[in-house]
């Protein structure tokens, strides 16, 4: 625990079996309580060596998304009563030894969310960060700032941690099942006035990182200009969006319906 609060890390985990030992590692187990991994259904033996390391593990029954896989990885997050829930790749892309960080701005009360930030460091591109990611990074985090009123220095870094508070009253169900969910989900956190702080994060790009290619990075950078045209028109009152609805489908409304149908227990 942290500050008396109960931490667990998940990793929503597609083709990791290569990096998924290494990511383990070096996650600090004196102040993380669990560890979930979410399979979606990869096609090498990610779910396996899971088993081999003892983490809890859950398998999509098939490919969902990633914004489906960070849906299952925080309800099970909250079912086994997490405070603080951080959400860790487990392609090595990013540190793990920033979780006490992360963890810590959020159980010392200062923070409802934290983003591990590529950007505040100033060395994206001496990671890798290839410059056509850096140069759509960089505008559509300005034009987001702008729509939404908002101060982050990036908002596609996957390495963030909410609060349980959070994570219970944002209508998560409502977002997309792909790549595009990890924005709409800063920009609800934002939306429904919770405060967002960041901290520096190193930058890694090497060939087992996961990274999407480049047509899936424009529909994703069209789906970011797309939430922050929502997020500003229904500030405005010109218009109603569900991803924005405070009574919008929680994590915790379709329970039922999402297991019995879309996924399945694989280990516990």
């Amino acid at each position: 625990m942290m500050n008396g609060k109960k931490v667990v890390v998940v990793m929503p985990a597609y083709n990791a079996e290569a990096t998924l030992e290494m990511t383990y590692a070096e996650i600090p187990k004196d102040i993380v309580d669990d560890i979930i991994l979410v399979d979606d259904n990869s096609r090498d033996n990610t779910i396996e060596h899971a088993r081999e390391l003892g983490i809890r593990c859950f398998l999509h029954a098939q490919n969902w998304g990633y914004g489906r896989n960070q849906k299952t990885c925080y309800h099970e997050a909250l079912k086994l009563g997490a405070d603080v829930v951080v959400m860790l790749h487990p392609d090595y892309q990013y540190t793990p030894k920033l979780i006490p960080a992360m963890a810590n701005l959020i159980t010392s009360g200062y923070y409802d969310a934290v983003v591990a930030s590529r950007i505040l460091g100033g060395q994206a591109l001496e990671g890798g960060m290839p410059m056509y990611k850096y140069i759509s990074n960089r505008f559509l985090t300005a034009s987001q700032n702008l729509l939404m009123s908002g101060k982050l220095s990036e908002y596609h870094s996957g390495y963030r941690a909410f609060s349980r508070d959070v994570l219970e009253k944002l209508p998560l169900w409502e977002n997309s099942d792909d790549f595009v969910f990890d924005n709409q989900m800063l920009a609800q956190t934002l939306f429904f006035g919770f405060n967002i702080g960041e901290v520096s994060c190193p930058t890694k790009y090497f060939e087992e990182a996961s990274s999407i290619n480049f047509k899936r990075s424009c529909q994703y950078g069209l789906g970011v200009l797309k939430t922050s045209m929502e997020f500003r028109l229904q500030k405005w009152g010109l218009k109603q969006y569900e991803i924005f609805n405070p009574e919008g489908r929680k994590l915790s409304d379709h329970n039922q319906e999402y297991y019995s149908d879309q996924s399945m227990t694989c280990s516990s």
